[in-house]
């Protein structure tokens, strides 16, 4: 296992005392979510939402982008709240267009398969024992591991096959491997589970730092499968920590134990999560890259402390009490979730809106900036559904 700074977490007495979100106001977060869910079906119908909001509004789009799962996730986190059948119509009528995209090959050349398949289509077969969902994931899982580079050992981000330019991988893949795994259990076939299993090894070898920090992007040398250097393609620089990376790290690492059983990853998690919390401002939602604080005018990116709010809670089933950080672990998910409830939750439920405010997509294209983004939205909802009850992910 590599071995990784961990660090002391500052605010530990902070979070050991911060007080867990009380029944009432996990209620009427889920309750707001579910308004803005219901608006936006009726702004969507079968289509979806653009990755990000513009002027807060998110443009109509066919099933043609990488972040499409998140919404038709968000209506099956609506069905789970409410029961309400309307929310698994739409749902089920979204995987309709998942298994017409996966069949006809329809803009996937790119490693996001489980951020399509296991929202829309693993939920559809967990929660109503869908057939047709059941195939376009397995059917996903096949396309994801196209992908597949034996001299290096990683799934291609994106890029043409062939391409020595392209020949890297992302942290953000640590969230689409879970669909491998799903995959194997379904099929019996364990090709899929080696794949994951290789890539999350290649990953915590390679795109985490010493000092635990997380890369964007780590090149492998094409000729070789040598390791050969990080970068970033969403990061401030190459050597600075993008906020949704180090998330994707935080909740990629334990979806991954949940199928390995495997606990030697728990280092690099501590290391990860205590340096992401070391670096929140006061009001704990981070900034879109962990090199900024209070001090610098930068735009915060609520997304990404979504996402490590579900990690966290995701990690502490898998915690024993006999680990110093649990309890911190515990209470900053809670300190970060309720400032995302009174401080980043949009008030105005109109069709077309974001629940959450004060997203980033990409600061460097000065897309989404500052925003809504769909799966802010989502991992926004999940939290609350781990808070509200023992969830069953859909991961």
């Amino acid at each position: 296992m590599k071995k990784v700074n961990i660090e002391s977490i500052k605010l530990a007495q902070q979070f050991c005392v911060t007080p867990p979100l009380s029944e009432a106001e996990i209620k009427k977060a889920l309750d707001g979510c579910v308004a803005q869910v219901r608006k936006n079906m009726a702004y969507f119908q079968e289509r979806f939402p653009y990755s990000a909001t513009k002027d807060l509004k998110y443009p109509i789009i066919d099933n043609i982008e990488w972040t499409d799962g998140f919404w038709t996730g968000l209506l099956w986190l609506s069905y789970e709240y409410t029961k309400d059948e309307a929310f698994k119509e739409l749902a089920l009528r979204n995987v309709d267009s998942f298994y017409h995209r996966v069949e006809h090959q329809i803009e996937l050349d790119h490693h996001d398969l489980g951020f399509l398949y296991s929202l829309s289509c693993v939920s559809a077969y967990r929660l109503t024992g869908s057939e047709k969902g059941k195939q376009a994931a397995l059917m996903a899982a096949d396309k994801l591991i196209t992908r597949w580079h034996e001299k290096g050992e990683f799934l291609q981000a994106w890029g043409p096959f062939d391409s020595k330019e392209h020949y890297r991988f992302i942290i953000d893949c640590m969230m689409n491997i879970p669909l491998l795994y799903w995959a194997s259990e379904i099929s019996g076939d364990m090709r899929y589970r080696d794949i994951a299993s290789k890539h999350f090894h290649t990953s915590c070898q390679y795109v985490i730092r010493e000092d635990a920090s997380a890369f964007h992007t780590f090149y492998m040398d094409p000729e070789t499968g040598a390791p050969d250097h990080g970068a970033t393609r969403q990061g401030y620089r190459d050597d600075s920590a993008w906020a949704r990376g180090q998330a994707w790290g935080i909740y990629g690492i334990p979806l991954n134990i949940r199928y390995t059983k495997d606990m030697e990853n728990i280092d690099l998690y501590r290391g990860m999560t205590n340096y992401f919390l070391n670096r929140l401002p006061k009001d704990h939602i981070c900034f879109w890259d962990l090199i900024f604080n209070d001090q610098d005018d930068q735009p915060r990116d609520s997304s990404a402390a979504a996402i490590a709010v579900c990690g966290m809670l995701e990690m502490d089933h898998l915690l024993t009490d006999a680990c110093e950080e649990k309890k911190i672990y515990k209470g900053a998910a809670q300190a970060i979730l309720r400032s995302l409830i009174q401080n980043y939750t949009n008030p105005h439920k109109e069709e077309g809106s974001p629940i959450l405010l004060h997203g980033v997509y990409s600061w460097h294209s000065g897309k989404g900036v500052d925003e809504g983004n769909i799966w802010g939205d989502y991992f926004y909802m999940e939290a609350l559904m781990r808070c509200f009850k023992q969830w069953e992910p859909y991961w």
